[in-house]
């Protein structure tokens, strides 16, 4: 997959805006539902300033998470909790339309939860997913395998922390018609080269249905 490389982290969130309001129209024209799947980190979070900006109109639009750190709900380093400070409590969105992982439940009573409601949402319009230094994505680490049945997996022993965390499966995250990639700073070059390269890393292992796109910035790309 060829990436398309932009100046910096800005220009990555600004082109992944862009991304999400076309599928999102096209989404929302077709079925009058778009799913989205959205990702924890800086880019990202940038992204979504920029989205509660430009958009108007919610109606139609369901959230849902790739992955959650088992933390309270409430503590800082919970994507939810980013999501709603630079989303969620920006826009006109209602708690019916947020479908965040209940990671203080615990790994696995969480993951069981998370996966029924999962479920009757599939398959997603969109998928939003980073990369990590290390080559995982959502909280699919290299090393780690989980069971292709199960939508939502538990996560022990992540190789950072907090150790215990709750994820989309593969099968999951490959059910969207659009898988994005969002690849922004010097630190994620020796991962995305080793992408390129050898393609041995479980952001490699995730693929939409209809189109995968990567969009990494400068540093990233060149290191």
């Amino acid at each position: 997959m060829k990436p398309e490389v932009l100046a910096d982290a800005g220009a990555v969130a600004r082109a992944a805006v862009d991304l999400i309001r076309e599928v999102a129209g096209h989404s929302l024209a077709m079925r009058g539902v778009f799913r989205l799947v959205l990702a924890g980190g800086s880019t990202p979070g940038r992204a979504y300033e920029m989205l509660a900006d430009t958009v108007t109109d919610w109606n139609g639009w369901q959230f849902y998470l790739g992955d959650e750190r088992c933390l309270p709900v409430d503590h800082p380093e919970r994507n939810s909790v980013m999501l709603r400070q630079t989303l969620f409590d920006q826009v006109a969105v209602t708690e019916e339309q947020l479908h965040m992982i209940p990671a203080e439940l615990g790994a696995e009573m969480g993951a069981a939860a998370y996966e029924e409601e999962v479920r009757p949402a599939l398959p997603f319009d969109l998928v939003l997913l980073g990369l990590g230094e290390d080559g995982h994505t959502a909280s699919l680490f290299p090393g780690h395998e989980h069971p292709e049945d199960r939508l939502a997996v538990p996560v022990h022993h992540a190789p950072k922390p907090p150790p215990d965390r709750i994820s989309l499966n593969y099968g999951a995250l490959c059910s969207a018609g659009t898988v994005l990639f969002l690849v922004s700073g010097a630190g994620k070059h020796h991962a995305l080269d080793r992408w390129q390269r050898q393609g041995d890393i479980p952001a490699a292992r995730i693929q939409g249905r209809e189109r995968t796109l990567l969009l990494a910035d400068e540093a990233a790309m060149h290191g």
